[in-house]
């Protein structure tokens, strides 16, 4: 599973001044406390539990599983018999017990520079409390559902955690996503009350998010699903007056002529009034440890989001540790991950792990390239941050701009870097371990997936040495092989599917309403074993590799969409007779969207078609789905069955003439008038 010994070429494992400070401090240490998290797992998580506050204690064994579909239901139960309240443990642990009341958790920072807000563990106490209050006086009640579709602000935060204190299961919504996947996302979950904003900027771009909400809405009532009340907050359209507790962001730095605020007086309800005469004060609802504590839906290969749930103790101690053990977090730390709360990585590295570890954190509404392309060197600077945790798409991003923009800010701060959402390319890596961090940060290049909860294969700052692109070893609780498509495990070097053999605690429970996706998903095709659907290699020194999806997914600025969806979001329009997606390698964003239509007898294929075909896909999905290049394909490679040869395809679009046997192909014509109009001959 891990190595005897690491190898002793010139790869960064930390400075001394790092490790000396370090919790994990050496591999000899990693290596003896993850064979006691494998060996005596109740061991190794007691200790940990031992930190948070139980108002009951477990009965039984830390964690009992089955993962083989052939034995039963596949079930995993963590710390059974224990209840607790995550929010208590988040908050007032941190403000009563820790003495942390007056620590700073979070310097929010707004698009335009300048829009700031501090809010201090108490605050965020009291500012929870109050919307609890809030929610129940709507109605609210344990076991419900609340969407929430809000921008980078506070509040969000505030909506989350006030929600898991009275036992409410979120359902975060990511606000870029169209008004057709809120709604698809609120009917599935059968949410009881959504929560939103009035709109936001991104950049330069004014997103009015109520209009986007109020159209959701509206297709939940035509598809007979009325939602009763929608709370939005004012963020953008700033009331006068100011509410208790500074309880509302600073006004905005810029007006907003355009922004349209639609208001339905029988659904809409105003954050700030509802606010301002609650009280600061509410019990937390305790609850068991497997009771539900969010829906976070990810994109499935048949094109139907996967509610994937997770549950409360176990996700909280899970994120909790790899916080503080990937970051190395300590008492003086300014975190900052760059990601949005709109997905897992914001989930559990924004809200939950950092706010369980009492930490500081940045939260950012803005872009890293707006007003200007130093934006995120002059954040680091501005809030001395310590652990900085992003994308590799934006680093790809910002590498084009070369070192001056980075160059302009000193970064004295900076201890330790970290990406998420793909696996990050070698010349990427380099550049961020050179020129941001200045050769003296090692990277944390964390593996993990919304069903995991959090990292699964990750360096630790101190302990394993690095090499740029691995995922480096397993984390503490976590057993991964590799197998080939027989399902025999592989031993030494080696490539095939990831699989992990047993359950860690912060592992997804089930998808919601559908038991039976979730053990097809990810039981079916090897029992015995959690299939990841990433395809992985390991080094003849025990390092993981991901290699990327091997199911019909792609992996576009760390986010993944279904090609299926996006396939279906094209045939939805009266030209397109049939669709195929496949991904290209993109420089910034890692795939692209390269489509493939057919068009229905007699039309044309054109610019304005090709504009339209854009426009369909970003309001079915949302923006982060516009296809990159739609070609023009009046047939596809298809087997004489029927199914088409994506493969082919996959060739076609990166001008790979070397196409392998295709000898199953009902037409090979197809293909040469495939090459002979793609759309993008020089790329």
């Amino acid at each position: 599973m891990i190595p005897e010994k690491v190898p002793k070429e010139d790869v960064f494992h930390g400075s001394e001044e790092l490790k000396k400070e370090a919790h994990i401090p050496s591999f000899e240490k990693y290596k003896e406390l993850y064979l006691k998290s494998i060996e005596n797992p109740d061991e190794f998580w007691g200790d940990i539990a031992k930190d948070f506050f139980w108002k009951t204690k477990h009965s039984g064994p830390f964690l009992e599983y089955n993962f083989d579909v052939t034995k039963g239901e596949i079930f995993i139960k963590f710390m059974e018999g224990a209840s607790t309240n995550i929010c208590y443990n988040l908050l007032d642990r941190n403000v009563h017990e820790r003495k942390l009341g007056d620590k700073v958790a979070f310097y929010w920072e707004g698009n335009e520079p300048g829009d700031e807000l501090t809010v201090t563990y108490r605050e965020l106490l009291q500012r929870v409390c109050q919307f609890a209050n809030v929610l129940k006086s709507q109605g609210v009640k344990k076991g419900d559902r609340v969407s929430i579709y809000m921008p980078m602000v506070v509040e969000l935060v505030v909506a989350m955690l006030a929600c898991v204190r009275i036992g409410a299961v979120h359902s975060i919504v990511f606000a870029g996503f169209s008004a057709e996947s809120l709604c698809e996302r609120i009917l599935d979950s059968e949410c009881s009350l959504l929560i939103t904003a009035d709109g936001f900027y991104r950049g330069d771009k004014l997103i009015n998010l109520k209009l986007i909400a109020d159209e959701a809405l509206q297709k939940c009532r035509d598809k007979g699903f009325p939602i009763q009340k929608c709370i939005m907050l004012k963020h953008l359209s700033k009331e006068a007056e100011e509410t208790p507790l500074g309880s509302q962001s600073p006004p905005a730095k810029r007006s907003c002529p355009d922004l349209q605020v639609p208001w339905n007086p029988k659904v809409d309800l105003c954050w700030h009034a509802l606010v301002r005469g609650a009280s600061d004060e509410c019990e937390p609802e305790w609850c068991n440890s497997e009771d539900p504590l969010f829906i976070l839906y990810t994109s499935g290969s048949t094109g139907k989001p996967k509610g994937v749930l997770h549950t409360i103790s176990g996700y909280m101690l899970y994120t909790a540790t790899t916080f503080k053990l990937v970051f190395d977090h300590q008492p003086d730390d300014v975190y900052w991950c760059t990601a949005d709360i709109g997905w897992i990585t914001g989930h559990s590295y924004i809200t939950y792990g950092p706010l369980a570890n009492g930490a500081t954190s940045v939260l950012f509404e803005g872009l890293p390239t707006y007003p200007d392309v130093s934006r995120m060197w002059e954040i680091v600077d501005k809030y001395h941050v310590s652990k900085f945790y992003t994308a590799p798409t934006a680093i790809r991003l910002l590498m084009k701009y070369g070192k001056e923009p980075v160059h302009k800010y000193k970064r004295e701060s900076l201890k330790v870097l970290g990406t998420v959402g793909e696996p990050i390319n070698p010349e990427a890596w380099q550049w961020y371990y050179n020129v941001v961090g200045e050769k003296r940060c090692p990277i944390v290049d964390t593996f993990w997936q919304t069903e995991t909860g959090g990292h699964v294969l990750t360096p630790l700052p101190a302990a394993t040495p690095m090499k740029p692109g691995s995922a480096t070893f397993p984390f503490f609780g976590v057993v991964p092989a590799i197998l080939n498509e027989s399902g025999e495990e592989l031993e030494g070097p080696s490539e095939g599917y990831l699989v992990f053999k047993q359950p860690w605690p912060g592992v997804m429970r089930t998808v919601y309403g559908n038991k039976q996706r979730f053990e097809t998903v990810y039981f079916k095709k090897f029992p015995g074993y959690y299939v990841t659907g990433d395809g992985c290699r390991r080094d003849e020194d025990g390092y993981y590799w991901i290699t990327g999806r091997i199911d019909d997914m792609l992996n576009v600025s760390g986010h993944l969409l279904s090609t299926a969806e996006v396939e279906s979001a094209l045939v939805e329009h009266e030209a397109v007779a049939e669709a195929a997606v496949v991904g290209r390698p993109h420089p910034v964003k890692g795939e692209s969207l390269y489509c493939f239509v057919t068009l229905t007898d007699g039309l044309t294929f054109n610019r304005t078609l090709e504009a339209d075909l854009k426009r369909q896909v970003r309001e079915k999905i949302g923006a982060i789905a516009t296809p990159d290049f739609i070609q023009n394909a009046p047939g596809l490679p298809k087997t004489r069955s029927g199914k088409i040869m994506r493969r082919v395809l996959r060739k076609i679009a990166c001008d790979e003439r070397d196409l392998g046997d295709i000898s199953t192909l009902a037409d090979s014509s197809v293909v040469d008038q495939l090459f002979q109009n793609r759309c993008c001959p020089n790329v």
